[in-house]
């Protein structure tokens, strides 16, 4: 029997819930921080001060951000594609079919919709780094979870020690470098004042700038930071898989002290950071080299706690609707999160409503939770009707070879019980 057909996506019955509501709770929480690049300068991101009011509800509203969102839900986002890696691999030998074959298709067409999403619409994107680290990911497939855990934590922390060095050679770089990263840093009002009036300008005036931020993107800060990350965090989610912790398999306890744990470490960190960026006043290089890692390092606790929570509300026979509409979310996460970036820069850039510069850090909250409540609606309504997101749909096919079918039976159940 061709290979064609004998691989066939993963059916709704056979999904594990508790994957598609951690999924879904992840694309979500990744607008809450990547709204800030749809409608801010690039370095009001990095450096709060650079760009807009940063007092009263502002402050609150970019602290909200930082502490809970900023790098904890991409985290999962993370893990949750590492775990996906050995879901898809693990099927195709099930079935005494080389798994190769699919897995680099499948992150061939994935690493192909990325550069679209980069190059068309927003600088921001992610799914061209997580194609490329699944490359080398893949090979790691078979190792034991501890050796995937200590190894995903030697990749994490190498960005660390790459700063720490930057950190300590500033006084030996030249000053056009030192010149260029505090422009980057803290830009002065002539350079803000440009990338403001590109973004509210038209879809080809904005290439000027999207193209050269995506190329900088995907090579030196995907050599410095995210390729690392990203790959880390992968082995570490085929860990945690392994060892059944995504599944909601383990008990109460262990996911309460999981919780705990995560929390108590990640929250503490990643506040003393915050208190310490304000005490130096947000300097360069002291913030961007140092004061950086706090968060970096707390919010793999944060991410943990949040996984935690997350299965013992799967566990839990409480709030079942909010269960099923974020199981949706999730299994339209790569619809999500695309979609998340359309309806961004409509409102946002130039050839939609052009609000760019002008959306408060408070405001932008308020729209985030707009978006939120508008997919938790429409994702279990498609759902009724479809098996997949349209762009599920299409990299399925894509993968497969074949189209996939898209409506659903009418007797079927529409979203697993979770």
């Amino acid at each position: 029997m061709p290979e064609e057909k004998l691989l066939q996506p993963v059916a709704p019955p056979e999904r594990l819930a508790s994957l598609d509501v951690l999924r879904g709770f992840a694309v979500l929480g990744i607008l809450l921080v990547n709204i800030q690049d749809f409608s801010m300068v690039f370095a009001a991101y990095l450096n709060p001060t650079a760009f807009g009011d940063l007092t009263g509800l502002n402050r609150w509203a970019w602290m909200l951000t930082h502490v809970l969102g900023d790098q904890k839900f991409m985290t999962i986002f993370s893990l949750l594609f590492g775990a996906g890696i050995l879901l898809v691999t693990s099927k195709a030998e099930s079935k005494g079919l080389p798994p190769a074959g699919l897995h680099y298709r499948r992150i061939f067409w994935l690493f192909v919709i990325g550069l679209m999403h980069a190059y068309l619409l927003w600088r921001g994107d992610i799914l061209v780094a997580y194609a490329v680290c699944a490359v080398w990911v893949y090979l790691f497939r078979k190792k034991k979870p501890k050796t995937l855990l200590i190894a995903g934590a030697v990749f994490i922390l190498v960005p660390t020690i790459l700063y720490l060095i930057f950190s300590w050679s500033v006084p030996y770089w030249p000053p056009e470098a030192v010149e260029s990263n505090l422009q980057m840093w803290a830009p002065p009002a002539e350079r803000i004042a440009q990338e403001v009036a590109v973004y509210r300008g038209g879809w080809l005036q904005q290439m000027g700038h999207r193209v050269p931020s995506a190329i900088a993107f995907q090579t030196f800060i995907f050599l410095i930071y995210i390729g690392w990350r990203v790959t880390g965090v992968m082995l570490i989610g085929m860990a945690l898989f392994k060892w059944r912790v995504l599944s909601a398999e383990r008990s109460g306890r262990f996911y309460r002290i999981m919780l705990a744990a995560g929390f108590g470490i990640g929250i503490p960190l990643i506040v003393t950071g915050v208190v310490r960026n304000f005490a130096a006043g947000w300097a360069w290089p002291y913030s961007m080299f140092i004061g950086w890692q706090f968060n970096y390092l707390g919010s793999l606790g944060m991410a943990a706690g949040y996984i935690a929570l997350v299965m013992l509300l799967c566990r839990s026979a409480r709030l079942p609707a909010l269960r099923e509409r974020l199981a949706a979310v999730g299994r339209m996460a790569f619809t999500n999160y695309l979609l998340q970036s359309l309806i961004c820069t409509t409102l946002f850039y130039g050839h939609g409503f052009g609000l760019f510069g002008k959306v408060q850090r408070w405001q932008q909250v308020l729209i985030t939770v707009a978006i939120w409540t508008t997919l938790l609606v429409v994702s279990p309504l498609w759902l009724r009707r479809f098996r997949f997101g349209p762009v599920e749909w299409l990299w399925r096919t894509l993968t497969y070879r074949k189209a996939q079918p898209m409506r659903m039976p009418r007797t079927a159940q529409v979203i697993p019980d979770v």
